[in-house]
């Protein structure tokens, strides 16, 4: 036990536990527990080669950097990560960012992907979702995205729509899913029946105008 101590270097190989003050110049070497009841200040590098348990909020004033994988884990149905902004003025706030920061980007990359999985009935994990955006072309100044959407349809992945160079795509793999718009008093405002190639506008029950192979409805 030490209670007021200035040192240049200090080395232990076994509990130390410091009740007052402890100034070390150097290096402090700790091969078991150290257990400090007020405040500690290091003014360099902190290197943690086990694992590093605290019992209470931990705060960051400089920020920090995660070189593996990282998780967080909560028992209850609290908020597992919230990222919050003070700044008062209109040019920014909250901001996340997935960078690929690849050394050889090509086209076909992805880039960022975000899964939300959950269990099945027989306890499975399973991802019922996901969004993802790709490089489809890295040359400079005419730089394209593409941004998906996909969900599970009786058990496979499905597209269910996609920011494309060339247009916005719903149900890419022709799965039978119907596509509604509704408007303030109507909820068949505009109604695409997937399962009988229709366009349908006002309703859901086809009033067919063939035209040109496509068909048509209006209101009677």
């Amino acid at each position: 036990t030490v209670s007021n101590t200035t040192a240049s270097s200090s080395s232990t190989s076994g509990s130390l536990i410091v009740g007052g003050g402890a100034g070390i110049a150097d290096d402090l070497y700790v091969g078991d527990d150290l257990a400090v009841t007020g405040l500690a200040t290091i003014g360099e590098t902190l290197a943690v080669t086990g694992v590093l348990t605290t019992t209470a909020a931990t705060v960051f004033n400089g920020g920090f950097a995660a070189n593996a994988d990282s998780t967080i884990t909560l028992d209850d149905n609290g908020t597992n990560l919230s990222l919050i902004s003070t700044d008062a003025d209109a040019n920014g706030g909250p901001e996340l960012v997935l960078w690929r920061n690849s050394a050889s980007p090509a086209d076909g990359d992805l880039i960022g992907k975000v899964t939300f999985q959950g269990e099945n009935s027989i306890g499975a994990k399973v991802s019922y979702v996901k969004i993802a955006s790709t490089i489809t072309d890295m040359t400079n100044g005419t730089e394209d995205g593409l941004f998906q959407i996909s969900t599970l349809v009786a058990g496979t992945s499905r597209e269910r729509m996609g920011l494309y160079q060339s247009g916005t795509v719903f149900n890419q793999d022709s799965v039978d899913l119907d596509f509604r718009v509704e408007s303030n008093g109507n909820a068949n405002m505009l109604f695409v029946d997937g399962g009988n190639d229709s366009v349908i506008i006002g309703h859901n029950a086809e009033i067919p105008i063939v035209n040109s192979g496509v068909e048509f409805s209006v209101i009677g």
